[in-house]
């Protein structure tokens, strides 16, 4: 069975929403988010920085859900701000997501800008899982790798051509 251990060492100083150091004791499943924008199933783009903010983390529930994943499960958060002057709002956004404790490890970075525009706020993650957790809504066959469906790795050859 994984274990998670959530660590904040007494020589650090204590940090405001996140934790320092997040150990994981395999066997786990490691499930990694793509940067959620605060865009909408239509793509629509939140009107303000808290709305988008808000649905980058609705986005985020969503991704996560469909591995059987919530918030509990994110060990890492990458959050990527194009505006400093956010971070308030993003952090009372942020903590309305997650448990007071056990917090995931976080890097926040102002940039100058998002892959689309408008967007003013990204969250990528990654999430631990008990090795046999199971996804709730993607089946095994529709598991794909670089557009092709999964097939079972071939066994390398023996012999060597020079």
């Amino acid at each position: 069975m994984s274990q998670i251990r959530f660590i904040n060492p007494q020589a650090l100083a204590k940090p405001p929403g996140y934790t320092h150091v997040v150990e994981i004791t395999a066997p786990a499943r490691i499930v990694y988010f793509a940067g959620q924008l605060g865009v909408d199933r239509e793509g629509k783009l939140g009107s303000d920085f808290r709305a988008q903010a808000v649905r980058a983390y609705e986005n985020l529930k969503n991704a996560l859900a469909a591995v059987g994943a919530d918030f509990r499960h994110v060990v890492k958060l990458n959050n990527y701000l194009v505006d400093r002057t956010n971070w308030p709002v993003f952090r009372e956004v942020r903590d309305s997501y997650l448990a007071a404790n056990n917090r995931p490890a976080s890097t926040s970075i102002a940039i100058s800008g998002l892959a689309r525009d408008g967007a003013l706020i990204e969250i990528e993650a990654v999430a631990a899982l008990p090795a046999g957790a199971r996804s709730k809504s993607s089946p095994v066959s529709r598991v794909r790798n670089k557009g092709r469906a999964t097939r079972p790795a071939r066994r390398p050859s023996r012999s060597r051509r020079k």
